[in-house]
């Protein structure tokens, strides 16, 4: 049901991108096509990628190539305390391209994806409960599409 974990290259053909702010260290991103289903039973099929972090000559020595496959999954995991104390912000759930944050009783959920070897770990997830907000957000976005979509352009114009 999932696929493979797949080495994936940058816009210039980079596997391992050197960090900028410590040069000893690297990533390479992973990506994976994931098999979920939501809380209404409804199937949907996911692209999940995180970044394989490590020292560069360690990265380097790995041998990692664009589309190479590898065994094992990506992981996502969800909580309520920050993952990186001194940059909370970073790890913060956004429900999609609406920039609402994802919260349970008013406090934010955070999310992170790691790479794992073995098969057999599952995700930690929090289910958010500020729904009526995302439903009014999302709602105001479909409005404005849809009122986008209906106004003529200037090719009809008389």
């Amino acid at each position: 049901m999932n696929s493979k974990v797949t080495v994936m290259a940058d816009a210039n053909g980079m596997v391992i991108n050197q960090s900028v702010a410590n040069p000893d260290y690297g990533n390479v991103k992973l990506q994976q096509v994931r098999t979920m289903v939501d809380d209404n039973g409804f199937l949907r099929r996911k692209v999940v990628s995180t970044l394989l972090q490590g020292h560069m000559n360690e990265l380097q020595q790995t041998g990692f190539y664009s589309g190479q496959e590898l065994q094992g999954n990506i992981l996502i995991i969800e909580s309520l305390e920050p993952f990186n104390k001194k940059n909370p912000e970073r790890d913060i759930k956004i429900a999609g391209e609406t920039g609402i944050i994802c919260k349970v009783e008013g406090n934010p959920i955070y999310r992170k994806t790691l790479y794992s070897l073995s098969s057999n770990l599952t995700d930690t997830l929090i289910k958010h409960d500020n729904v009526d907000e995302m439903r009014a957000a999302y709602a105001n976005a479909n409005a404005k599409t849809k009122s986008k979509a209906m106004e003529p352009s200037k090719e009809f114009d008389i």
